[in-house]
């Protein structure tokens, strides 16, 4: 039986990952956040920014079910994502929406995952010999 748990454990292997994990952290911070902010931007930048937090996670998972190269593509796509949630942290630190500290946190966080999801992506190219060029 413990076989059989380990198994259903392991069997989704983008979950192992701590960019994938990392993630998902991020996509709560922002889900509480968002909920601060004034109820006639809950269709607006809420909302997208949520998306682009939640895009993140989706494409490593998606990613990690296709070969070396596409899985590389997704991670970039998850870095795209992640410039996304720049920009609305930016956005919404304009519009008053976000403390400080609270904008720190949120560019902290996405600095991160940057930095993790461009380690994978090295790490990805120089164990399949996949063209190192990556500009981020």
């Amino acid at each position: 039986m413990d076989a059989e748990l380990d198994k259903a454990l392991t069997f989704f292997r983008f979950e192992d990952l701590r960019i994938y994990n990392k993630s998902l952290d991020y996509i709560e911070w922002v889900t509480r956040q968002v909920q601060l902010f004034p109820d006639h931007s809950a269709a607006g930048i809420a909302s997208r920014f949520q998306l682009s937090a939640q895009a993140i996670a989706l494409n490593i998972s998606e990613g990690s079910a296709r070969n070396k190269s596409q899985f590389i593509y997704y991670l970039k796509m998850a870095k795209s994502a992640v410039r996304e949630c720049v920009v609305y942290t930016s956005l919404a630190q304009k519009l008053d929406y976000m403390k400080p500290s609270d904008v720190d946190e949120s560019r902290g966080q996405l600095m991160e995952m940057t930095k993790m999801i461009g380690a994978l992506i090295g790490s990805l190219q120089r164990a399949g010999d996949i063209n190192s060029e990556d500009p981020d």
